[in-house]
């Protein structure tokens, strides 16, 4: 990403206000996530997501390229009385934090080299969390840009080196149109 996307972002975290909720769809998770151990959430924002993982005692570390979100996510953590790593990386440019973790989540971010990543950044019998907008989410949404959007089915051909847990792909309960998606490093896996 250059220096403008990184202001656009900072700009965009600055005008976001009022609480916001950790996703749905992490949500309704729960069981299957871990509560112990470390997790890696990718271009988190402001960590409304980290956060609910840190406060269900995950050792989280958000990494996202905007300053401000960033910010936000550490006051909030210190507010909540959690810890929280939170570290400035251009995902298009710079390597994520090394691995392992027992769970990785990446939500409305698509950086498709990330695909490539998992393998080394899951631990074995670990959890890959994502979701992003298809092109058909287009039909009713301007945002995200194309550029930005899987392509629809594209997802589960990007996964490789893990199994597919969960697939789903339509529209969701927030009016988009998302592919979502749980797959796992197998626990027989070595690296």
């Amino acid at each position: 990403m250059s220096e403008a996307d990184r202001q656009r972002w900072n700009g965009r975290y600055q005008e976001q206000t009022g609480a916001m909720e950790p996703s749905r769809f992490l949500q309704a998770l729960a069981d299957r996530l871990p509560s112990t151990g470390r997790a890696l959430d990718v271009a988190g924002g402001p960590g409304y997501d980290a956060l609910w993982l840190a406060r269900r005692g995950l050792d989280v570390t958000l990494v996202d390229i905007s300053d401000v979100a960033l910010e936000r996510a550490a006051s909030a953590a210190r507010e909540y009385g959690v810890p929280l790593r939170v570290e400035r990386v251009d995902l298009e440019e710079a390597p994520l934090p090394r691995g392992p973790y027992p769970l990785v989540l990446c939500l409305n971010f698509l950086w498709r080299p990330l695909f490539d990543e998992l393998p080394k950044l899951l631990a074995p019998g670990g959890l890959f969390v994502f979701a992003q907008p298809t092109r058909s989410n287009l039909q009713r949404n301007p945002h995200p840009s194309a550029r930005f959007l899987l392509e629809d089915g594209e997802l589960p051909r990007l996964v490789r080196g893990l199994e597919v847990v969960s697939y789903t792909e339509g529209w969701t309960e927030e009016g988009r149109h998302e592919a979502r998606l749980v797959a796992t490093r197998s626990p027989a896996s070595g690296e």
